[in-house]
Order: C-alpha cells, then sequence, then structure tokens
C-alpha cells in the first residue's frame, strides 16, 4: 500500500515548524490554557492565547498577567498582542523578551469590535499605512529574534480595502507571517469570507512568507478546500472549533492525508465538556470556571437530541457535581449528528464601523489616536 500524500508543507514561523499548517485564533475568553490544550492534544499547531493588550503588559496589569499563562509542555508560546502607539508595544514588547513571556508575538489587525475601532485600533488601523509601519517595526526590533507575525481584516467596509498595502508594509517591517481573516471589519462575522482576497494576498506576498487564511474553516474539507483555492500555506481556525476542540485531530489527518477520526458519539463530547469544565474550574477557580464553561455548553451539544429542559438547566449548571448529574441523563451511544456541522459562535449583522473622528482623512498620518491604547486585556 503507497505512503499517503501530504496535502500542504509544514508550517514555518520563524524558528518554529508545525508539521499541520494550522493556527488556533485567539479568541477573547476562549483560548484560555485549559481551551489551548483540549486543542493541542488533538494536533500540531501554532495554539494562540487571548488578546493581550500592550498598556495591560506595561502597566503590570495583574488580571493581564494572569491571562498570560503557558503550561510547561506548551510549545512555542503564542501570544497576541493589541496596541495602537509604537512606543507602547516597543516597551511591551521588551517585556515579553525581558521576562520571557512567549516565543512567538502576534499583532492584532483585525479586531472589528467598536470599542477597538473608535480607538483606531484592530480593523482600522491598517488605514494609517505610517502608523502602522511604526507599530511593526516596533514590534519587529524589540522582539530579540522572536517571530513577529499579524493577523488582519480584508478592510474597514466594501469601499475601503487596506490589506494588501497593510501587507506589504508588515513584510518590509520583517514580520514572519501575515494572516487574513477574509471579510471587512463591517462585516463582522456575518455574510460569506472571500476566499479569493487570500489567494490575492498570496500572489502580492513574497513566497518567502507564509500566509494563513481564516475565515468559514467549519470542518477539514473547508481547510482543505481554502488552500486548494487560494494557495495559502496554512489555515487560521477560530469560531470551528467552539465546542469541538476534536477538529484539530481532523484537520491533522487531512492535511497529512489520513481518513479522519470517526465523530465523537455523546458520551465522548460530554467527557471532552467534563474536562474542559475541570480545566476552565482548575484555572479560574470552580465558581468562575463552572459560569465560564456554561456558553461552552450549547457548542458542545449542537445538534444531539437533548431535550429543552436539560438544556436549560445546563445553561444555569453553578458546580462540577451539578454538571456530572445533568451529562448522566444523556444517551452516551448517541451517534455525532450531521447538523452539527456549519457554522458556530457569534454570526450577528454588517454595521457601520465606528471610528475616531476624521480617521479616513489622511491614511499617512502617522497620529496616535488620543486615549487609544486599551488598559485591559482580552478583546
Amino acid at each position: 500500500m503507497s505512503a499517503p500524500t501530504r496535502v500542504t508543507a509544514p508550517l514555518r514561523i520563524g524558528p518554529y515548524t508545525s508539521g499541520t499548517p494550522v493556527v488556533l485564533a485567539p479568541m477573547a475568553g476562549i483560548t484560555n490554557p485549559g481551551f489551548r490544550r483540549l486543542c493541542r492534544e488533538q494536533g500540531e499547531g501554532f495554539y494562540v492565547c487571548e488578546m493581550i493588550t500592550s498598556r495591560g503588559l506595561v502597566e503590570r496589569n495583574p488580571l493581564t498577567f494572569r491571562m498570560i499563562e503557558f503550561t510547561p509542555d506548551e510549545h512555542p508560546r503564542s501570544m497576541q498582542l493589541y496596541g495602537v502607539d509604537p512606543a507602547t508595544i516597543g516597551a511591551a514588547v521588551r517585556t515579553v523578551v525581558e521576562r520571557d513571556l512567549a516565543d512567538h508575538l502576534d499583532l492584532n489587525f483585525g479586531c472589528p469590535v467598536p470599542k477597538v475601532t473608535r480607538r483606531g485600533g484592530g480593523a482600522a488601523l491598517p488605514f494609517k499605512r505610517k502608523l502602522l509601519a511604526n507599530i511593526v517595526r516596533a514590534a519587529v526590533d524589540n522582539a530579540a529574534g522572536r517571530p513577529v507575525t499579524i493577523k488582519m481584516r480584508i478592510g474597514i467596509d466594501d469601499g475601503v480595502h487596506t490589506y494588501l498595502d497593510a501587507a506589504r508594509i508588515a513584510v518590509d517591517a520583517g514580520v514572519a507571517a501575515v494572516a487574513l481573516h477574509a471579510r471587512t471589519a463591517a462585516q463582522r462575522y456575518s455574510g460569506t469570507a472571500d476566499w479569493s482576497a487570500i489567494a490575492r494576498l498570496r500572489d502580492a506576498v513574497p513566497a518567502s512568507v507564509p500566509v494563513l487564511g481564516n475565515g468559514d474553516i467549519f470542518s477539514a474539507a473547508d481547510a482543505l478546500a481554502m488552500v486548494a483555492r487560494t494557495g495559502c500555506d496554512g489555515v487560521v481556525v477560530g469560531r470551528g472549533c467552539l465546542g469541538r476542540p476534536w477538529l484539530f485531530a481532523d484537520l491533522e489527518a487531512a492535511f497529512a492525508g489520513r481518513p479522519l477520526p470517526e465523530p465523537p458519539t455523546l458520551g465522548q463530547v460530554c467527557a471532552t465538556l467534563r474536562r474542559h469544565a475541570a480545566l476552565l474550574c482548575a484555572h479560574l477557580g470552580e465558581h468562575k470556571g463552572i459560569r465560564d464553561v456554561r456558553k461552552h455548553i450549547a457548542w458542545y451539544l449542537k445538534g444531539f437530541a437533548v431535550g429543552s429542559e436539560t438544556r436549560r438547566r445546563l445553561g444555569l449548571v453553578s458546580s462540577l457535581d451539578e454538571l456530572d448529574e445533568l451529562l448522566a441523563t444523556l444517551d452516551p451511544h448517541e451517534p455525532f449528528p450531521a447538523d452539527a456541522e456549519g457554522p458556530r459562535g457569534r454570526q450577528g449583522s454588517p454595521a457601520r464601523v465606528v471610528l475616531p473622528e476624521r480617521w479616513l482623512d489622511d491614511p499617512d498620518d502617522p497620529s496616535v489616536p488620543f486615549g487609544a491604547e486599551l488598559d485591559h486585556s482580552g478583546g
């Protein structure tokens, strides 16, 4: 029997290589140590922590430093950093280096949330080309050889696309890879990702710089299709893994050319959910941990024949013992349902992007907006 054929080459970011070209997208309130551990156990990849603000790092914010927790076996340690002021970004990266807090830094230029864009951050920032260049250079120059990458969107809206200029600027500044969520900020998470933009980005960036695609990857088949259609070097997975960390096992098999693992039964899903809850409780304490797991329960049980009353009670669960009692009432042999596939997590509707006053007047203005830096982490 002939050996399976790999679908893509390994993904290399700076000195780090993953045999599976997959990145877990940073998601606020999701990609904490427990969830990253569940995903990492399924397969190789780069697993990024929640967004950390540069100001929170520089000012030694206790919440920020609590969020920067990596287990001893996490390697490389990937951190997403947010900032709007080049000086603050530079100081934050120096803190990362001096305290050895992470091995790989990803800069957030894609967040569409109004509290971020109204300050000129996230997906708003790439419009300001000189400010973007100053921020990326400050990060690269202070990283002491640690790879710096960027994640961005197509642009602000259909009339203002920024991604090609932003990629050129970032590559000139020395980034190790660029990732594109193929939606505009105005789309937020609605509609369909425009994968053709990822293909255009791949054509525009030197072949030596990996281009990663993000948007509408809800299965291994989606990931293979994105690579085939766009030529990108790897994929970034966000909402598609909510309530299904085993997606990374599917991705590892698919990219290696192997058959996919059998989907889990309801009993196996419940076991993963229970372990997720235990990891959250260990990280946050049982009171906060069990409250945090509530939002994951509907994602784990999507499509399964679980009655409305049981779902309601699970949504109000207040202890690990109560969670155990409710999960024990479910049929462990129920097979994974076909309608559990597809979109999950937030989608919402398109909306006008909130920007600083006169933000679009001059793309070459390098000024930092007043009060731009967020003082807390997590997106």
